[in-house]
């Protein structure tokens, strides 16, 4: 392959490039040299799950393993510690040690769902950050402008707004550049709102002697709720660990107007696939035959095509035929009988009591086919089992 065979496929589908000369010349000395480019991607530890926004950097950087290049993921313990402050309007709460460990418990084998573990380094950046001294913290911070840090429009916007800056937060983007100089990246992949921390590892590279990397972004998928990036914080996402029948729901419930970015960014749509499901959406054509293509698509990625056609044929029972999934896990009542809320939250149907009362508030909770509402309900058992569903996917078999 020459390095403009190389070149084109692995640029397509970014949005933000610093720099293409750069980038090819690095291409042509990895070619010239044989020494196969290390393309840096950071992951956070704020949720156990890696979800589909995040497999879209993955999936760009297992195209560079295929064309012979090093992935090295960064696994960030360290910053974890710290929360990006990247797109956010308030301070992330931070992370503690026992958080962290047990987010990470999972990640290398989500990871190993997409990358090519022997084409890859998964790095901690514990591993170098938690030895440096207040006097390397200093000589670091001292390679780089409050002003640049500032220049940030999501540090800028909370200044506007009166909300805190802490002065945590801006230590964020010097250690994740860090992150760049102790591995000796090449290039650094991330999502468009990680631009200006990526910014960083290239000044930081050229202030301790090194070749700056070259920074590629991709778009960013929003969350089912259409409104906010998908992230494990906003508890908007499909993770790639969900079941074939929990993902398949998941993604038929994707607002309309995000099709096209779910078939590119989600699913892997090529250029002509996506104008064709645009023609489709355009023609009038219901969204819902699309959602099905897209979610037995995504299914099949992470799963396979059996799973995907077992989920779709369960989704279709539940939701259009108004039956009840095959398999329906069941729990067992106290005589007494359970509060509805702590039943929910026990039983797994919702991660926390606050979730199972905002849920219950919504009116997406139902007790043997009737709408509850009241937090106060004491679930007992009868004669037969009772079925409890929680929004659209979400079922309990309850026995005395």
């Amino acid at each position: 392959m020459s390095v403009a065979d190389e070149f084109a496929p692995l640029l397509a589908g970014i949005d933000r490039l610093e720099t293409c000369d750069e980038f090819r010349a690095r291409l042509a000395e990895s070619r010239r040299t044989g020494r196969p480019l290390r393309v840096k991607l950071g992951i956070d530890a704020t949720g156990p799950d890696i979800h589909l926004g995040f497999a879209v950097p993955l999936r760009k950087l297992r195209q560079f393993q295929d064309a012979g290049h090093i992935a090295v993921l960064i696994v960030g313990d360290f910053t974890a510690r710290i929360g990006d402050p990247s797109g956010r309007s308030k301070t992330r709460p931070q992370l503690t040690d026992e958080e962290i460990r047990a987010n990470l418990a999972r990640y290398r084998e989500q990871a190993f769902r997409i990358l090519d573990p022997d084409r890859c380094e998964i790095r901690y950046n514990s591993e170098w950050s938690d030895p440096l001294r207040g006097a390397d913290v200093i000589t670091i911070a001292a390679r780089y402008t409050v002003a640049r840090i500032l220049e940030r429009e999501d540090f800028r916007r909370r200044l506007d707004d009166n909300a805190p800056v802490h002065v945590h937060e801006l230590l964020y983007p010097l250690f994740q550049g860090y992150d760049s100089v102790a591995v000796k990246a090449d290039v650094e992949l991330g999502g468009s709102d990680q631009y200006w921390n990526l910014l960083v590892g290239r000044e930081l590279q050229r202030e301790y002697g090194q070749p700056p990397q070259v920074v590629m972004t991709l778009p960013l998928l929003v969350g089912l709720d259409g409104k906010l990036k998908m992230s494990k914080s906003y508890g908007n996402y499909v993770a790639i660990t969900d079941p074939p029948d929990q993902m398949f729901g998941k993604l038929m419930s994707v607002p309309d107007d995000l099709m096209p970015d779910y078939f590119t960014l989600a699913a892997g749509a090529a250029p002509a696939e996506l104008e064709k499901v645009k023609e489709r959406l355009a023609a009038g054509e219901n969204p819902r035959a699309l959602k099905a293509e897209l979610a037995r698509r995504v299914v099949t990625m992470y799963h396979s095509a059996p799973d995907a056609e077992q989920a779709e044929a369960q989704f279709d029972r539940v939701f259009r035929d108004r039956g009840l999934p095959d398999d329906i896990p069941e729990r067992r009542l106290p005589a007494a009988g359970t509060n509805i809320i702590e039943l929910i939250a026990a039983a797994g149907l919702l991660p926390s009591k606050s979730e199972a009362r905002r849920k219950l508030a919504e009116g997406a909770v139902q007790l043997d086919g009737e709408r509850v509402t009241d937090p106060a309900l004491i679930v007992t058992p009868a004669a037969e089992p009772r079925i409890l569903k929680v929004g659209k996917r979400r079922f309990l078999r309850l026995i005395g």
